[in-house]
């Protein structure tokens, strides 16, 4: 990877933090006189990637899918207070992404909405919507995107879970030799560790991944 390319996922990643950071703390205060705001902030940091993904993938701007992440998780809040959601009716996996797909949908809505004050034109805003408008023989487009951005996001939200088991050190030398798949010899040399560290970190820290890969498994499975 050139300079250049490091240079712009720098700042793709400056964004994303900030703009984390900004809906993160808007929707704490939003909850301020909730007893579960805690629980609310964990599942913001379990689901707000995914959310956001989804929402970019499906032709949001960021500011937009940063307001979907928000207002995503501010409805499910609600709704689970008033109990709406039933196990039942299908996974939390498939209600999740339907509470998307509406806050999505309501995005476009809106930038529909403002562009037709702006210019005097006003069509079926529902048109305006690229998950409404694709239509995919083989099955929902929605769907598809989210099934693999939800796996994306099991993953990323059990490393996050691991990096509190373990000590700096282990993960660092687990992130190098397996996740960026250096070689033995590399990570020895570059992190400056015995090569029974390099293999040890390898057995606990991916213990510990198995685990909570297991656990998030088992969350959706019993929703």
């Amino acid at each position: 990877m050139s300079e250049g390319e490091d240079q712009k996922m720098d700042e793709r990643d400056a964004i994303l933090v900030q703009g984390y950071a900004k809906t993160r703390k808007s929707l704490i205060a939003k909850l301020d006189n909730w007893e579960d705001q805690r629980t609310w902030d964990e599942f913001y940091q379990t689901y707000w990637r995914l959310i956001y993904s989804v929402a970019v993938k499906a032709g949001l701007r960021q500011d937009e899918a940063f307001d979907c992440v928000q207002e995503t998780i501010l409805s499910i809040a609600k709704q689970s207070k008033k109990k709406l959601y039933d196990p039942e009716q299908g996974s939390f996996k498939t209600w999740l992404m339907n509470m998307t797909r509406w806050r999505i949908n309501d995005q476009f809505r809106k930038r529909k909405k403002d562009t037709a004050m702006i210019t005097g034109e006003w069509e079926n805003d529902r048109k305006t919507a690229v998950i409404d408008r694709v239509e995919d023989p083989n099955g929902d487009v929605l769907s598809r995107l989210w099934n693999v951005e939800w796996k994306k996001n099991v993953a990323d939200a059990a490393l996050s879970r691991v990096k509190s088991q373990v000590s700096p050190k282990q993960y660092q030398i687990f992130d190098c030799y397996v996740i960026k798949q250096w070689d033995a010899k590399r990570v020895q040399d570059q992190l400056n560790v015995s090569m029974a560290q390099v293999y040890l970190a390898k057995h606990r820290v991916g213990a510990v991944l198995k685990r909570e890969l297991a656990k998030l498994e088992d969350e959706d499975d019993a929703d």
